[in-house]
């Protein structure tokens, strides 16, 4: 029998203990409180554990799904013992200690896997996307416009947003760091981007001590434009990317779940599942990852390609420290 573990009881690791117990129904599957104070019953757990229990008991993998601060020490304590370790995004909450980490894992070979989950990848839609601009099917690309904006205040059901991870500076809140799926796929569907430019703002709406909105410019090895906008504060959720090149403009809506080109006179849905379960692409990250070595390795996140996610962020905070001067 095997045994898999969760460390956070959050409501991205109870997503994730739901699907492992979807994929592995009569295995183990056992939760670390990452703060050591919630231990209320979570239901398709075998038991609540302290992370020295975890490591004698030697489950196949863990997820880290605690606040992003934690994130990086504990996947060393992990990792130092063999266990293969997923990494809820972001990889950390700072740069520093992202690169720390990933100089960590390439200082020895093991034989324990590592992978960080942003998920996005494992969208149907967002492989149509890659795959389109990888066989140069829009010619050259000149621009790249992503917009995503969903109303803080309406994520999470259970409790205040004020009380979130999102809304805490010390917990790796801020649009930035949440909404990182976005630098995300842009670098796994682009290669490696520069800052320009980046202009972090907070409204007097929400209060929170962490930036709500988040304008950046990047450019491309290849001379393409990119604008990311994220924002906690629009009331109609929406997330879209948009790009435009030499033979017309393709809308990618993932809310909506479709791929539309635009040319002069006519529009062509080129993708569309809008029944789509999207919970569908946390248990495909799943199995991915646990089927590392054989498949699917262009699609999991690494700690390198998400280190360069954090890089970005840094630099984007620090520019905008500045006061926008290069």
């Amino acid at each position: 029998m095997k045994c898999f573990a969760v460390i956070g009881m959050g409501s991205i690791a109870k997503r994730h203990i739901a699907n492992l117990r979807f994929l592995y129904p009569e295995d183990k599957i056992f939760v670390v409180s990452s703060s050591g104070k919630n231990r209320n019953e979570i239901e398709g757990i075998d038991a609540v554990v302290e992370i020295d229990q975890l490591i004698s008991i030697n489950p196949s993998y863990v997820i880290v799904a605690s606040p992003a601060p934690f994130h990086v020490d504990t996947a060393r304590m992990l990792l130092e013992k063999n266990i293969s370790v997923l990494i809820e995004k972001p990889l950390a909450s700072t740069y520093n200690a992202s690169a720390a980490f990933e100089i960590f894992c390439k200082s020895k070979k093991r034989e324990a896997k590592i992978g960080v989950g942003y998920c996005l990848r494992f969208l149907p839609s967002a492989r149509f996307v890659k795959e389109y601009l990888e066989n140069d099917q829009l010619g050259v690309l000149y621009n790249v416009e992503c917009n995503v904006g969903q109303y803080l205040p309406e994520w999470r059901a259970d409790k205040s947003y004020k009380e979130s991870v999102s809304a805490s500076k010390a917990l790796g809140g801020g649009a930035l760091l949440e909404l990182s799926h976005e630098l995300d796929f842009l670098l796994w569907m682009l290669g490696d981007l520069t800052l320009q430019y980046s202009r972090l703002r907070c409204t007097h709406e929400l209060e929170l001590d962490v930036e709500e909105i988040a304008d950046l410019i990047l450019v491309s090895q290849k001379g393409v434009y990119v604008s990311v906008h994220l924002d906690f504060i629009q009331k109609f959720t929406q997330r879209k990317c948009e790009f435009i090149g030499e033979k017309g403009r393709l809308v990618w809506d993932l809310v909506e779940n479709s791929v539309k080109l635009y040319r002069s006179k006519l529009v062509e849905t080129l993708y569309l599942d809008v029944d789509y379960d999207k919970n569908k692409m946390y248990i495909d990250m799943l199995r991915a990852f646990e089927n590392l070595e054989q498949q699917e390795f262009d699609k999991i996140a690494t700690v390198e390609s998400s280190t360069k996610v954090m890089k970005l962020i840094d630099e984007a905070k620090q520019f905008n420290a500045r006061g926008g001067i290069a």
